[in-house]
């Protein structure tokens, strides 16, 4: 069996199990039953406790669980996990070897044939640990989407690829909102409390409203004129995914990494947003 190993330093998120329970043991089934959920993907320091709100809103019974992450501009293809199974500290998730390759053929027959993903990258890797937790006999599919309208017919190919097997999967979207400060190169409101004001009531409000009303086109453009998502083809996959299904995002927190700290530690020169959102 060929294994996916961290690419991650340290810091990102506990390499212990008892850690990684202890940190998840407070979030218990939520009451949404969703299908597909949005989460963030920093470090846990930051973002774990929106990303686990997120992820355990999910349907409880899953066969596969799917995670597309991100960071692909357009005209990238899809990135698909390559390996058997991946390692995480609570052990191997194994990779559902007959979802991913039908979806393959659907995607290179209806869009694009995806590729191995053989690139260091935290948008998945992140998440999976949680996503083990919840999820410890469930297998696993790997995945990144790019920027780019495809993706949210990827979404639906892969929704239609689950059903004409008769699995029962439940989807994970990861990105983080508006990167803003110094250290991104964006900083249009200057320091300070107005520009926090300004991601968290327009700039990321603005991406967050496009994603409630079910639009990828708008979706898109608000990530693409705004920076306000990191990985908008991974929420246009979720989008897709949920289209047949009738559900509707919703949103169950968002919150900034200058919250982390608390109110006496003051306004960092840079943050970045976060969502947890499910589909009911």
């Amino acid at each position: 069996m060929i294994l996916r190993e961290s690419c991650l330093p340290p810091g990102w998120y506990p390499r212990q199990k008892a850690q990684i329970e202890e940190f998840l043991q407070p979030y218990g089934r939520q009451a949404n039953d969703a299908p597909a959920v949005i989460a963030p993907h920093a470090g846990w320091y930051y973002s774990g406790n929106t990303a686990a709100l997120a992820i355990s809103s999910l349907q409880a019974k899953a066969e596969t669980v799917v995670v597309i992450g991100g960071h692909l501009p357009s005209g990238k293809p899809v990135l698909m996990a390559a390996e058997d199974g991946i390692k995480t500290p609570l052990g191997i998730m194994k990779i559902d070897k007959e979802l991913g390759e039908n979806f393959e053929k659907r995607l290179s027959a209806e869009i694009n044939a995806p590729r191995p993903d053989n690139y260091n990258d935290n948008t998945v890797e992140v998440l999976l640990p949680m996503v083990h937790y919840f999820f410890p006999g469930s297998d696993l599919l790997w995945l990144r989407f790019p920027a780019e309208v495809s993706s949210f017919e990827a979404g639906k190919l892969l929704e239609k690829t689950a059903r004409a097997l008769g699995r029962r999967i439940v989807l994970v979207a990861s990105t983080d909102l508006t990167h803003y400060g110094a250290n991104y190169g964006f900083s249009p409101k200057g320091r300070g409390k107005a520009a926090l004001d300004w991601v968290k009531q327009v700039n990321d409000a603005a991406f967050i409203e496009a994603v409630l009303a079910a639009d990828p086109a708008l979706v898109l453009q608000r990530a693409e004129e705004d920076y306000s998502s990191c990985s908008a083809g991974a929420v246009l996959g979720a989008l897709g995914f949920v289209s047949s299904l009738g559900k509707r995002a919703k949103l169950l927190e968002y919150k900034t990494s200058a919250d982390a700290d608390g109110p006496t530690d003051g306004i960092p020169d840079s943050f970045v947003g976060y969502a947890a959102m499910s589909f009911v």
